[in-house]
């Protein structure tokens, strides 16, 4: 028969499980204070989004502090220097962004505007003849800092036809300009003739998943302990005169 067992954990179980409980608790407990920081960011941006447009400086000393923030800026587009971003697909149809220098009436230099969809019948840019703006303008946008490419993300190639994702640097270097601006100009909807490229709603893409990680790592922390404490439980004879035969 099996006697009472007690609790008598060894030192190697104990200097292996408590720091590793110990961490994944403080991971838990890092993900709550990152889900209220993030939390209180889109609370931000969300102020920034419908906030009234203002007339852009014509030097950003933190393009990140103006980042979400409604703009209006005077120039003129550089219509034969486009680039095309790969879109994600809209109302079942896949095409592109327009992406188009524009420059500025103010001596701020060239920023890239994204103008926003079209499909991909439409990508040559004599197919939106009638949607071509000349001269000098007054355009309404937001500002957004290019996103990195992610872990397992393809990035941009050099001298392909189509982009990935916006790279201000990059672009800038393939169309050989000048002074271009680090950040870009997302095209506010209803500014293009004919409706193309159809102009680019205020999007925040701010995902808080957090909570679901703090869980993750305190479910974590408490799997372990269990198994801690089961695993170390033996009987009651043991260590004492040696398991019985």
């Amino acid at each position: 028969m099996t006697g009472p067992r007690r609790f008598r954990p060894s030192l190697t179980a104990t200097l292996m499980t408590v720091p590793a409980v110990a961490i994944m608790l403080g991971l838990g407990t890092w993900q709550i204070q990152r889900m209220g920081w993030k939390a209180e960011l889109m609370e931000r941006v969300e102020q920034r989004v419908t906030a009234a447009p203002v007339p852009l400086p014509a030097v950003l000393d933190d393009p990140a502090a103006w980042e979400f923030r409604p703009v209006t800026l005077t120039g003129r587009f550089l219509n034969d220097q486009e680039l095309l971003l790969i879109a994600r697909p809209r109302q079942g149809q896949a095409g592109y962004e327009v992406m188009t220098p524009f420059a500025r009436a103010d001596g701020g230099g060239v920023v890239l505007v994204n103008r926003g969809f079209v499909p991909m019948d439409r990508r040559d840019p004599a197919s939106r003849a009638g949607t071509r703006i000349d001269g000098d303008i007054t355009l309404r946008g937001i500002v957004r800092l290019p996103q990195m490419a992610g872990m397992f993300q393809p990035d941009n190639r050099p001298g392909a036809e189509t982009w990935l994702r916006a790279d201000p640097p990059a672009m800038a270097a393939t169309l050989k300009l000048d002074a271009v601006a680090s950040f870009l100009v997302e095209a506010l909807p209803g500014q293009s003739p004919g409706g193309l490229p159809a102009g680019i709603e205020p999007r925040v893409e701010l995902p808080n998943n957090h909570l679901q990680y703090a869980l993750t790592w305190y479910g974590l922390a408490a799997t372990l302990a269990a198994i801690y404490v089961l695993s170390q439980r033996r009987s009651a004879d043991t260590g004492r005169n040696g398991p019985t035969a």
